[in-house]
């Protein structure tokens, strides 16, 4: 099977017709996933520079660094992307909750 190139540049990066991709939030040292929010090439470009996560908001159309308002940031190790170059796998060491309920993940419910 032959691979696929992989991408140099966000620009590469397969962004939806929203010029969204969705990122999936994991612990660096557990792999404990914390959450799931979308990022735009700006958003992302933010996050390389800051080594914090920084999402676009969907509801509110602007950009939100995780932390700004509870103090728990999102301190980034690592980024990678699948193997479409449509989603991205973004490590960090989470200082405090991921979840706006107070939860440290964002998936903490179950279906039964």
């Amino acid at each position: 099977m032959k691979k696929k190139k992989q991408p140099s540049s966000i620009r590469e990066m397969k962004f939806d017709r929203n010029g969204l991709i969705p990122a999936i939030i994991q612990d660096y040292k557990t792999n404990e996933v914390l959450m799931l929010a979308y990022m735009n090439k700006e958003s992302l470009r933010r996050t390389i520079k800051l080594r914090k996560t920084c999402f676009w908001s969907r509801s509110r159309q602007e950009y939100w660094v995780k932390g700004m308002t509870s103090g728990h940031f999102q301190y980034v190790k690592s980024i990678s992307y699948d193997c479409d170059s449509d989603a991205l796998l973004i490590k960090v060491r989470q200082a405090g909750n991921a979840c706006h309920t107070g939860n440290r993940s964002c998936f903490y419910r179950r279906i039964k």
